[in-house]
């Protein structure tokens, strides 16, 4: 039975540059930290990432991760700051519900979500 979302998993080519970002991104530390793989605990949640040769700079969404934040305008201003690059701009998609997504350095697209029916936003 499922229980719930638990990981999301992104591939970068430079794995010591993919840790050294998002580490500035979430501002918290590695959790588990291998050759092989690389977790942050983000809220109870892992971001995963992963040394891949084939990983090209914008690589097309594939099964989206929508990271839970206060101010979607503000995560997604901070994320482009940061040298992400813009794939969706944020949007209210109905019910006060706001989303974005970015290329993230190493061309994963990572998405942003204010979402205020949620606790994580209250």
């Amino acid at each position: 039975m499922f229980h719930g979302l638990r990981t999301a998993k992104y591939e970068a080519q430079d794995l010591a540059a993919a840790k050294a970002w998002y580490n500035k991104v979430l501002g918290i530390a590695l959790y588990f930290d291998q050759p092989f793989y690389v977790g942050f605990n983000v809220g109870g949640y892992e971001l995963g990432i992963v040394p891949a040769k084939g990983a090209g700079p914008k690589r097309a969404p594939s099964g989206i991760a929508y990271w839970a934040v206060t101010d979607a305008k503000k995560a997604y201003a901070r994320l482009l700051e940061l040298g992400a690059t813009p794939v969706e701009e944020i949007q209210d998609v109905g019910g006060d519900i706001l989303i974005g997504e970015v290329h993230d350095p190493f061309g994963n697209v990572l998405g942003v979500n204010e979402n205020p029916h949620f606790e994580a936003n209250k």
